[in-house]
């Protein structure tokens, strides 16, 4: 079996904080040099690439002397500023090397949850790949809060490789891939070379913490290879040290952890929709309507729905669970929360008459409904 990587046109490579900072003893040079040149034999192969890089927060903190993350949002967001400066610079300087024009893109949550800041983003990019550049992704550190924080990077990469359809992921990080369990612990734990990505033994498999450095772990990555999957991308998890891990990849050698997408590229639409990571609302749906939607693929009337949480106007995004909670599809609402509080249960023969009109009959219509 070849690696993914080797017929990907379109790939995300995502580096964490203890790979470009050297387990935050300040930027590492040579190590972004030659991820640089790599990326840069990628592209004589004919494929785009996009860089998701975490290090702006570690390299503030080197910058300005703290030793240990601080807690205070003010302070963190004062350490990515100054961070940002020189983790800009490095890869501006070590792909010019290579003849290679570089763009800071800095992403909230916000910019992807608004459907025209989204394809705004998405618009943006494809440009920057079309004239030769090779966009530097991060979380927009100085202005977000952690209620609306992507929460990682590998959140960030999935995310963008949904948002511009790419064909893969590869999370660069301080292991060697995901193991069966933790290897400190087990010397028994074997490093899973292929699996589907969305399998819930991995979950399992992943369970730890990340480093003080940075904010995730493997179970972020697990999970952020499950979410690219979403939208056919395959991820591969790989060590960053790894002698030349991307020309080798892309010369389709197995290294780390592979894990396989199981469906094709969703429309950019209900993916837009599958990558809202607060929704404006929940609605919990009866045993039945919830096999007509998630099994059936059928539209949710609003007799259908048992409760509703939040508050709403028509046309956001809002989460469908079972109920037992657990969330099975978003999409976008017909009815504000005030109009679906008043006809849910109801027939959509009566919508005219308790809300004097009637707009839809559905209160999401399945075309405008992604499963999850």
């Amino acid at each position: 079996m070849k690696s993914v990587i080797q017929k990907a046109k379109r790939v995300i490579i995502k580096v964490g904080s203890t790979l470009v900072t050297n387990d935050g003893k300040g930027l590492d040079h040579a190590a972004i040099a030659k991820w640089a040149e790599q990326i840069a034999h990628l592209r004589t192969l004919g494929k785009e690439v996009v860089l998701v890089s975490s290090g702006a927060i570690a390299e503030g903190m080197q910058r300005l002397g703290f030793e240990k993350r601080p807690t205070g949002v003010h302070e963190l967001q004062a350490c990515a500023a100054v961070g940002q400066m020189g983790l800009v610079q490095i890869y501006e300087t070590s792909f010019r090397v290579h003849g290679i024009r570089t763009a800071q893109v800095l992403l909230t949550h916000a910019d992807l949850a608004d459907r025209e800041r989204y394809l705004n983003a998405r618009s943006t990019l494809f440009t920057l790949l079309q004239l030769g550049v090779v966009p530097i992704i991060n979380e927009n550190d100085t202005v977000v809060t952690d209620e609306i924080k992507f929460g990682d990077n590998d959140t960030l990469g999935a995310l963008v490789a949904n948002l511009i359809e790419a064909d893969a992921l590869i999370i660069l990080t301080d292991q060697r891939g995901l193991y069966s369990a933790d290897p400190r612990k087990d010397p028994n734990a074997t490093l899973i070379q292929n699996a589907k990505a969305g399998d819930t033994a991995l979950e399992a498999m992943a369970g730890g913490s990340g480093s003080n450095i940075g904010r995730g772990g493997m179970l972020t990555k697990v999970l952020a290879a499950k979410r690219a999957a979403s939208s056919g991308a395959h991820t591969v998890i790989a060590w960053g040290r790894e002698e030349n891990v991307l020309s080798r990849l892309a010369a389709g050698e197995i290294i780390g952890s592979q894990l396989l997408a199981q469906t094709g590229h969703l429309t950019a639409r209900k993916q837009w929709m599958a990558d809202h990571l607060h929704t404006a609302g929940r609605v919990a749906l009866d045993p039945g309507a919830t096999r007509k939607v998630s099994e059936e693929g059928k539209s949710l009337l609003p007799i259908g729905v048992a409760a509703i949480e939040g508050e709403f106007g028509r046309g956001e995004v809002i989460t469908l669970t079972d109920e037992n909670g657990r969330e099975i599809a978003r999409g976008l609402t017909n009815y504000s929360s005030d109009e679906a509080r008043r006809i849910m249960r109801h027939q959509s023969a009566e919508i005219e008459s308790i809300l004097g009109y009637v707009g839809e009959e559905e209160l999401i219509h399945r075309d405008n409904m992604v499963l999850l």
